[in-house]
């Protein structure tokens, strides 16, 4: 097994804490927990989060909170984030470049020597066909970040399929370790199709402590206790930068585009990026 880095001790302590206990229950646990609407819990525990990693409060429409989760799921005030008009695509979240490259021989790289098929993914043989001859792109978005997901580009939302899954963590150490991380997790494809016809899927992946996806166009929320329709096929038109929904709590956002999208200079592995900057630049 390969690795970027080598893990220090700190990283293997953080991989075996988060993931080697009982992660369904933890977050179910969790999320029953953020939704408390107590003052007294909520002040010093959003205290106590913004001293361990800084939250950007600032950039929030709203100042006050009456429950963590509504931290977690905060709407932005108008104009934080621009939206790139001139780009092909443009990044659907604030978050960092995990990995990027091409799908080969259906094949998706975690990070250097961590493969997983298209088709693991996907689950379904049809949708991976769809996307087998595109590129990809992987953003982790941070706990302390932004957590609403948008319209990477104006098209037609054609359907949702809704994977159940396992939660567990998506940070760096566990992305380093756990071998096909992303297709263990719950997630959601949504299914994007381009003004010229071409195929686009953001694929949204939950993890470890609230888990669940809320996505607008469904009115539905996608976590463990979701027991409905797994395919939802809808046709609703999007507009690039649109609100498509928020993860519960910080997550990864996986992006299939066609292979001839030409990346922005500037995305690099590790690279940070804000929801609306450009992520394809157009050619034609």
């Amino acid at each position: 097994m390969q690795h970027n880095q080598p893990d220090t001790w700190l990283d293997v302590l953080n991989f075996w804490m988060t993931n080697r206990i009982p992660r369904l229950a933890a977050s179910h646990w969790m999320g029953r927990m953020s939704r408390v609407r107590q003052p007294f819990l909520v002040k010093p525990a959003l205290w106590a989060w913004n001293r361990f990693t800084p939250l950007q409060l600032h950039e929030a429409e709203q100042q006050q909170f009456q429950s963590i989760h509504d931290c977690f799921t905060r709407a932005l005030k108008p104009g934080q984030r621009p939206i790139d008009p001139f780009g092909q695509a443009v990044s659907p979240c604030d978050g960092e470049v995990v990995s990027h490259g091409l799908i080969q021989q259906g094949q998706l790289f975690q990070v250097k020597g961590l493969d997983y098929s298209l088709q693991e993914l996907l689950i379904h043989p049809d949708t991976a066909a769809r996307y087998t001859n595109h590129q990809f792109i992987t953003l982790r978005i941070r706990a302390s970040q932004y957590h609403r997901l948008h319209a990477p580009l104006t098209a037609q939302l054609t359907g949702v399929d809704y994977i159940h899954g396992d939660t567990f963590n998506v940070n760096p150490p566990t992305v380093r370790r756990l071998e096909k991380l992303y297709c263990r997790n719950e997630r959601a494809v949504l299914h994007l199709k381009g003004s010229q016809g071409e195929p686009v899927a953001m694929v949204a992946v939950a993890a470890i402590l609230v888990a669940g996806i809320r996505l607008h166009a469904t009115g539905l929320l996608f976590d463990q206790s979701y027991a409905g329709q797994a395919r939802l096929p809808l046709n609703q038109p999007v507009q690039r930068g649109e609100e498509l929904g928020w993860f519960e709590h910080g997550s990864t956002i996986l992006l299939l585009v066609p292979a001839a999208w030409q990346l922005h200079p500037s995305i690099a592995q590790g690279s940070g990026v804000r929801m609306g900057q450009c992520l394809w630049v157009k050619t034609a």
